[in-house]
């Protein structure tokens, strides 16, 4: 195999390459702003409850829950 065809090799490898390290960048990115948003609602969820353990939201016999 003579140089320039292990050149165009080589060059064929690095491109396929910094396209997978592209996609693997754009994963990690989409992964970053999904656990962003999943600490957001856990913390949501985390006030909720405590709001509801304290009382604040406690629902008395006579009344009907919200999705009534």
């Amino acid at each position: 195999m003579d140089i320039e065809q292990r050149l165009i090799e080589l060059e064929t490898k690095i491109a396929y390459q910094d396209k997978t390290i592209e996609d693997l960048s754009d994963v990690i990115y989409k992964q970053d702003k999904l656990i962003i948003a999943l600490e957001k609602n856990l913390e949501l969820l985390k006030i909720q409850i405590q709001s509801f353990q304290s009382g604040d939201n406690e629902i008395r016999g006579h009344e009907k829950p919200p999705h009534y």
